[in-house]
């Protein structure tokens, strides 16, 4: 057999983009946060994970210009020999200190982090339990290490202490869950798990990529339950809230400086750039200085979850910025991308694996920066769109 005969017969994404209903790899023209463009096509950008807004924050920009014209456009080298600069040792510091923690380390990307962090710290004999709605990346994480996994049904307490109860009390144990998880935009209930972390003796890692900037005036879920303390290892990217590429980890300094000199993720990989390191600390400060970013944030979400409510969509659990529209049909889910699209929303469509099979959804994620006539004519959209496929 030919390792590439499954190149061939992969066909389904090219029948899609013949039809003209290929949702994904958009080559946008533009994309000035809460518009984009397509071909001439205005949208309003109803897909980012932009959710402060900061990609277009003057500071932001002016910072990465300025990193460039210092230290010129790339490291070309690791972070464990030629390519760690100070900037990135004064962003690892200010990051501790915006989430609570002792240490933090930067990654090239958010991927990387959890790959890294994971497959550094759990051996052979270790365990690593997450959460079925885990990113890919945490799983993907979890496979690198040499250790075992155990899943539990999605923010189900009950089968976490199930699942924990049954393990080796001599073993090492990592809980890993998401904060914010990035389809359906609930919360991970911090407060069950960490007890129940405690009690089994395993450590707990909370994937904040979607929640810093967003939960607990910005600084992530922990902050949002007031109990950082609870939380061992905090997670974070800087695709979202900060407005560049990269990612951390936070947590006591010895275990940052094992992660440091143990993640081939870290060590074997370039480090990044001084220009998103820059706008990454710009964008830090940012939220720092004007929490009422944050404030504005989630005075937009709840005003377009309420709408879609009193239309009649089904928004699952969302209590956040992440706003789902549950549609659990693969036709009618692209069907209703296309219909949004040509009416100038972009929003991102979710299919399995991304979801479970029967639970296809539009992701929709909303920001600072929307203006209210934006929002009011997403929601105009959305009732054309959604009486006309049945949704509503």
């Amino acid at each position: 057999m030919d390792i590439f005969d499954k190149c061939h017969g992969f066909t389904q994404a090219k029948e899609a983009i013949a039809a003209g209903i290929y949702p994904y790899f958009i080559p946008l023209t533009e994309n000035e946060g809460t518009e984009a463009t397509f071909r001439g096509h205005r949208l309003i950008m109803c897909g980012s994970n932009n959710y402060l807004g900061l990609t277009t924050h003057p500071k932001v920009r002016q910072a990465a210009i300025e990193a460039i014209e210092r230290y010129g456009t790339s490291c070309t080298g690791s972070r464990f020999l030629n390519g760690t600069l100070e900037l990135h040792e004064q962003l690892e510091h200010e990051l501790a200190e915006w989430v609570g923690k002792e240490a933090a380390l930067v990654f090239t990307t958010g991927m990387q982090v959890n790959l890294g962090t994971i497959s550094s710290l759990v051996s052979r004999g270790d365990f690593v339990i997450m959460d079925k709605e885990d990113h890919a990346s945490i799983v993907d994480g979890a496979r690198l290490s040499y250790g075992e996994t155990r899943r539990f049904a999605h923010n189900d307490v009950v089968e976490l202490e199930r699942a924990l109860a049954k393990l080796p009390p001599d073993k090492g144990k990592l809980v890993v869950v998401d904060g914010l998880f990035s389809m359906e935009g609930d919360i991970a209930p911090l407060p069950e798990i960490a007890p129940l972390c405690k009690q089994y003796g395993a450590r707990l890692m909370v994937d904040d990529a979607h929640a810093m900037g967003v939960l607990g005036g910005g600084r992530g879920t922990a902050a949002h339950f007031g109990m950082n303390d609870g939380v061992d290892l905090i997670m974070s990217t800087f695709s979202k809230s900060f407005a560049s590429i990269g990612g951390f980890i936070a947590g006591d300094e010895p275990v940052i400086h094992f992660i440091k000199h143990h993640a081939r993720a870290l060590i074997f990989s370039a480090s990044m750039p001084p220009a998103n390191t820059a706008a990454a600390l710009a964008a830090l400060h940012v939220m720092r200085d004007e929490p009422e970013r944050v404030q504005r944030l989630h005075e937009n979400a709840d005003y377009v979850r309420q709408g879609f409510r009193q239309l009649g969509f089904d928004i699952g659990n969302s209590t956040t910025p992440i706003v789902p529209i549950v549609i659990g049909d693969l036709q009618r889910t692209i069907m209703t991308w296309k219909l949004l699209f040509d009416g100038g929303v972009f929003v991102n469509p979710v299919l399995s694996p991304g979801v479970q099979p029967g639970r296809e959804l539009l992701r929709t994620s909303y920001m600072a920066t929307h203006t209210r006539e934006q929002l009011d004519q997403v929601l105009a959209v959305f009732a054309q769109v959604g009486k006309l496929v049945g949704l509503i």
